[in-house]
């Protein structure tokens, strides 16, 4: 009997001799030293062996120790020796498991030969143990070694193909390792209990076999191989399941799951198939409960482990429902962990559950009862989740909801509780929520129980004549009709009311909505009668749904205003999501789509590549993809009561979709059908309608127009043109947009068109409040089309005059201030108001010739310079070239050039409104009147119209002369901050912001005015002088000043619409100063530093405390540069010397002070006693004596005397001068009084002091 077999803890472990009797190598054969050819047949020479002897040959030393020695070198052997060996141990073993089944079934010892039966039993059971052992780790230990040679080399994946026939191409690891794992499988599925024993198995063998098992599974590339994923989850079920190692197998698997998130679907595979093959849970409930023993401190720490942990409950649910949901209590105390990924995963346990743990329909109605129990606390769980802390459990909640919509296991008494929930989402701060929430009532219109069209209308005329219907048939006991209805109620809407739902109620539901819906839809159109669908109970419950359908149509209908918003986000995906959202909406005619689809026509001037995708596709979706006709009539409708912004929006749209080729010519020829009424029942409206949407798309393809330009003219300015006013500006519209080669044509047929525009201009039969934007409109045609349009304009003004004021411009003398007094009152108001914006409008659009004209003039010579130039280069002489252009600068050619048509185009735009009186043309005749006109208060007041066409006419006329400009700036403002009329303020609003851009300099001083009409009463004034204001300062035609403040008043307008744009303009007023800041910070910085320091050394002016002006030169010495702050030492040095000077100062001030009181009040005591002499004048010296010394007293002598002789004389000499003239002065006076000189010396004393003090500094009282 061979000794038994040991698995090792280490490779190394079996070539060690061991004290115990255990199977070990005796003689170690070195495989790496042998030659290929004693390789190849020491390989042979093992499988001959195993192949012919027994199977449990692998246990003698010979065998043994040769199939080990080869297994150790498995990577040296050839590929054929490799097949051939693991071949033969893979077939040993295969033959190996049934005779292990064969031991069951051995017969038992007799008594009389009981001894040597039961040996032979024995030995026969350990025969088989040790050889499965053995055979099992020699398959095992070549998987690993292979496993690890792929991982170092980082061999490529190798498809698993089905074997070749040549020897050489036989070994393919995938397929090999495959099959060694799947008969690994096999051997746990057998009785192990016939060779390990009923008490206790071997629990080396399932260890070592868990271990290998659990070891494939970290590696990614290996769970690719189905037959080996297989296999694997097919080894780990039968330990945990089958062999009762359910904590070791647990407790690995959740390692898995932790560290490698691919584990995770296989894993949940393995244990799926391990309930379903084994009919046992006991592995999916010991990792759930471990798993909610879990502290949820530990998944808030380790988030990718609990994001792991939540992709595995969620599998798990959805593959094993009903298991999860005996089991979830465990789970739910996590919803109040902090780990958000748990909570996500806890709720799509809920939604996995919700949708396939309650469809069994089996058994009594207790458990059904409390299965219906368990669904509701789950869908409340949801709902209370919605308004979870997380915005990512919010959305992720949210998505929930709608994948139950999709699986159709919301009922409809959740139904509309959940979209209000959704409706309310959509104000989140999230946008990730508000993605979800308009995904899930996208999902809930499209899988509604309620039928196509959920039209509110509908709803309730349909519900009111059921209800009729019901009061007709119902039994006169009020109780136990409502009793009944709700009885009716639950049976027909499948539980409504309590909250429950099933697949097939909701089927009929949806059906019994459908029928009731088009009951409605005939009801509606035929007025016919309702339909008899059954009883009381039926109509009951017909009812209920159709109440709960009105509800959801209110519902989504509510949610228009906030979808208007969520087109305006700064997020894309709102925008994208939105604009699918009111596409579902649409289909099912919700009230207010059509509008709010509208709103997003701006967005195609979006800069956000992704959100003018989504706006082309829905429009294409929407408008594009019909037949020709239907298509043509979508758009032209979309052109009918249609603002100038979408107008403009979809002009930009329609023109892409036709260089795109999305418009075929199929849906041209009809719009052409519709202007030219070739189609019975067109409107005028829709003529019109069509040839805009025809104008839109020859912006981008002008021959659309070419075939129909007689229709145009015949139906624009024809009689259609009365009965609908706006055709004719639609016609000049197209006029306008003919190719070169088309306006050639009309040029050339006689000027019939011009005729028709000059009568359109010249006529009166269109409404005032249409004939306006025409006139504007045609004019630019005539400017567009005519080759001299300054010719034809100047007539055009001369026939309006004679028309208006029947006189001629060329008698002046008429024409001058007394025939405009009495001209102005006998003209009609009206008839002046258009000859005003006629007039008007042909100055500025021949401004805007003049510049055309001038551009091309400018293009045309740089293409000639350019041709010359290539031209000299083609003759060979391209050094000639250079030469010349080099000349040509240097002379200053072409720069001459430049300043000529400079001056030519100055001269012109003069010519328009001349300045000079002598100089006045037509134009310059008119302007003068128009001045004049609008400076008549009395009569613009009275004619408020009109002077809101002589307001206009004014401000185009500035904008076109300077000169003219600067000398009705004062009368614009004035008219601006006095006019009565909204729309005059308005106009002369918006005309700031265009002489702002062409006259800064002239209206820079006028800037404050300008921010005045932010205060303006009117919120169309106050709007428009935002919009201004925000275009000039955000384009940087107007700087940013003190007045700003005005701008920020705005923000708190009551008019939301101010407001918005207020925030609007200071969100990108933030980022335009963010970048110039960011960029500038290093240049600027410094210049700021200069100017702090040189803002404080200015305050040392007003400072008159020493403690002040430290305080500043410490601040400055903080603030300078290192080179100034030398300087800034010197000047504090400096300051401290002056300082004390000037303690000096003020300390003599006061002496001389007391010297003063004390000197005035001796000269009243020497008044008194009038005393003459020497002791006097002693006494005086002593008593000065104690203020003044000597030299002191001798210097006042001389200053005094120095002031009296200035009296007489007229220059004031030196001292020395000053004293030889006060000597001759003493001898002439000196028999004079002793009184009198007493008097002079004490009045010299006093001046002496003042004067010492005036010369130090010190003022004097």
């Amino acid at each position: 009997m061979a000794p038994p077999f040991v698995f090792p803890t280490n490779p190394h472990e079996l070539e060690e001799e061991t004290d115990d009797n255990r199977l070990s190598v005796a003689s170690l054969v070195d495989v790496g030293s042998l030659r290929p050819s004693d390789l190849e047949e020491l390989v042979k020479g093992v499988v001959f062996d195993l192949s012919d002897r027994d199977l449990f040959c692998v246990e003698d030393h010979d065998v043994f120790d040769r199939v080990y020695s080869l297994v150790k070198g498995f990577s040296v052997l050839s590929t054929s020796s490799k097949y051939n060996l693991v071949e033969t141990l893979r077939s040993n073993l295969a033959v190996l498991l049934p005779n292990v089944e064969s031991l069951a079934r051995a017969p038992k010892s007799s008594p009389s030969n009981s001894g040597i039966d039961q040996i032979s039993l024995a030995e026969r059971v350990a025969s088989h143990r040790n050889a499965l052992k053995i055979y099992a780790y020699f398959l095992v230990t070549i998987v690993l070694s292979e496993v690890s040679k792929q991982e170092s080399s980082s061999i490529a994946k190798v498809g698993g193909h089905a074997p070749k026939k040549n020897p050489t191409n036989l070994w393919n690891s995938e397929v090999i390792r495959g099959r060694i794992v799947t008969l690994i499988a096999n051997s746990l599925e057998i009785n192990l209990s016939l060779v390990f024993g009923t008490g206790s198995k071997d629990g080396s063998y399932l260890s070592f076999i868990s271990k290998f098992a659990f070891t494939l599974y970290e590696n990614q590339h290996l769970l690719k191989d189905t037959t080996t994923k297989d296999g694997l989850g097919r080894i780990i079920g039968s330990i945990a399941t089958k062999h009762k190692q359910i904590a070791e197998s647990s407790a690995s698997i959740l390692y898995l799951i932790y560290k490698f998130d691919f584990t995770v679907p296989h894993l949940v595979e393995a244990v799926a198939a391990a309930e379903n093959k084994f009919g046992d849970g006991s592995l999916a409930v010991a990792l759930i409960r471990e798993i909610g023993r879990t502290d949820p401190k530990d998944y808030a720490r380790d988030g990718p482990g609990a994001e792991n942990i939540g992709r595995f409950v969620v599998e798990l649910a959805d593959r094993l429902p009903k298991l999860m949901s005996t089991n979830i209590g465990v789970l739910v105390p996590h919803f109040g962990g902090e780990s958000y990924k748990i909570r996500n995963a806890l709720v799509g346990v809920l939604g996995k559950l919700v949708a396939k743990a309650f469809n069994d329909l089996d058994g009594d109605q207790s458990s059904r009862t409390m299965r219906l129990r368990g669904k509701q606390a789950m869908l409340e769980i949801l709902i209370e989740r919605c308004k979870d802390i997380s915005a990512y459990t919010r959305s992720r909640v949210l998505q929930v909801w709608a994948e139950l919509c999709e699986e159709r296991a919301v009922s409809i008494g959740l139904w509309n509780e959940l979209a209000l929930i959704a409706s309310g989402r959509l104000e989140d701060k999230s946008a990730i929520v508000r993605k979800s929430a308009l995904n899930l009532l996208i999902t809930m219109l499209q899988h509604n129980p309620f039928g196509p069209q959920l039209r509110v209308a509908i709803f309730q005329a349909t519900l009111e004549k059921y209800k009729e219907k019901l009061q007709e048939i119902e039994p006169a006991c009020e109780h136990d009709v409502t009793a009944d209805a709700e009885t009716a109620s639950v049976e027909g809407a499948q539980e409504a009311a309590s909250g429950f739902d099933m697949p097939r109620g909701v089927q009929k539901e949806e059906s019994a909505s459908d029928s009731c819906l088009s009951s409605s839809q005939d009801q509606s159109q035929k007025n016919a009668s309702v339909p008899d669908i059954g009883n009381v109970e039926q109509i009951k419950a017909l009812i209920a749904s159709l109440e709960a359908g009105l509800q959801f149509s209110k519902c989504i209908a509510s949610t228009m205003k906030i979808t208007i918003q969520l087109l305006a986000s700064s997020c894309a995906t709102d925008v994208e999501n939105t604009i699918l959202f009111l596409m579902r909406s649409r289909q099912f005619q919700i009230d207010g789509s059509e509008e709010c689809l509208l709103k997003m026509l701006p967005l195609v001037f979006s800069q956000d590549k992704s959100i003018y995708e989504a706006v082309e596709n829905a429009f294409v979706s929407i408008y594009i993809r019909k037949s020709p006709s239907e298509t043509a009539q979508n758009l032209l409708s979309l052109t009918i009561n249609t603002n100038l912004g979408d107008l403009t929006a979809l002009e930009s749209l329609i023109s892409s979709l036709v260089v795109k080729g999305l418009i075929p010519q199929s849906t041209i020829s009809a719009l052409w059908d519709c202007f030219s009424f070739n189609i019975s029942g067109v409107e005028p409206a829709q003529s019109r309608g069509a040839l805009s949407v025809l104008c839109m798309a020859a912006k981008s393809s002008p021959g659309i127009l070419s075939s129909h330009l007689q229709d145009i003219i015949d139906i624009g300015f024809g009689r259609w043109a009365k009965v609908e006013p706006l055709l004719a500006r639609t016609a000049c519209l197209a006029l306008e947009r003919l190719s070169e080669e088309d306006k050639e044509r009309l040029r050339c047929n006689g000027g019939k068109v011009f005729g028709v525009l000059k009568s359109f201009l010249t006529g009166f039969w269109l409404p005032e409040n249409i004939w306006y934007a025409a006139a504007e409109k045609a004019i630019s045609t005539i400017y567009s089309i005519h080759l001299t349009p300054e010719a034809f304009a100047v007539d055009l003004v001369k026939n309006y005059l004679n028309l208006i004021f029947s006189c001629t411009i060329s008698n002046e003398a008429t024409c001058q201030a007394d025939n405009t007094g009495t001209n102005s009152n006998s003209v009609s108001a009206s008839k002046l108001g258009r000859f005003l914006f006629v007039t008007s409008h042909i100055a500025l659009n021949h401004l805007v010739h003049i510049e055309s004209t001038v551009k091309k003039i400018r293009e045309e010579k740089s293409k000639l310079e350019k041709a010359n130039c290539d031209s000299n280069v083609v003759d060979d002489n391209p050094d000639g070239a250079a030469q010349m252009l080099g000349i040509n600068e240097e002379l200053g050619i072409a720069a001459s050039d430049d300043v000529i048509i400079d001056s030519l185009h100055e001269k012109a735009e003069k010519e328009i409104l001349s300045s000079s009186f002598s100089d006045k043309n037509l134009f310059g005749y008119y302007a003068s009147f128009l001045s004049k006109l609008c400076r008549n208060i009395n009569m613009m007041q009275k004619h408020p119209e009109l002077q809101a066409s002589a307001m206009l006419a004014l401000c185009r006329l500035m904008i076109v002369d300077s000169d003219f400009c600067q000398a009705n700036l004062q009368l614009l403002f004035t008219v601006i901050e006095s006019a009565q009329s909204e729309t005059v303020r308005t106009n002369c609003t918006v005309a700031l912001g265009d002489l702002a851009v062409r006259f800064p300099n002239l209206l820079e001083p006028w800037t404050e005015n300008i921010y005045a009409r932010l205060r303006d009463p009117s919120s169309s004034v106050r709007k428009n002088a935002v919009l201004v204001l925000s275009h000039l300062i955000l384009n940087d035609m107007m700087k940013v000043k003190g007045y700003i403040d005005e701008m920020s008043i705005r923000i708190v307008d009551k008019d939301e619409r101010i407001s918005s744009l207020s925030k609007l303009f200071f969100h990108e007023l933030s980022k335009k100063v963010t970048i110039q800041f960011t960029a500038c910070f290093q240049t600027s910085l410094d210049k700021q530093m200069e100017g702090l320091v040189e803002k404080l050394c200015n305050r040392f002016t007003g400072v008159t405390d020493s403690r002040q002006w430290r305080v500043i030169v410490n601040k400055c010495k903080k603030f300078a540069k290192p080179e100034l702050k030398s300087c800034i030492e010197e000047f504090e040095g400096m300051l401290h010397k002056i300082h004390v000077e000037t303690k000096e100062q003020d300390e003599t001030a006061r002496n001389a002070l007391t010297h003063q009181k004390k000197a005035g009040a001796l000269g009243k005591l020497v008044k008194v006693e009038k005393g003459t002499g020497e002791d006097d004048e002693n006494n005086v010296e002593e008593a000065t004596s104690e203020v003044i010394n000597p030299l002191e007293s001798e210097e006042s002598s001389i200053s005094s005397a120095i002031k009296e002789h200035s009296r007489d004389a007229k220059e004031i000499q030196s001292p020395k001068s000053s004293l030889r003239a006060v000597c001759r002065s003493k001898v002439k006076e000196g028999k004079q009084s002793n009184v009198r000189e007493q008097k002079k010396k004490d009045t010299s004393s006093l001046r002496s002091s003042s004067r010492l003090s005036r010369r130090r500094g010190v003022k004097m009282p």
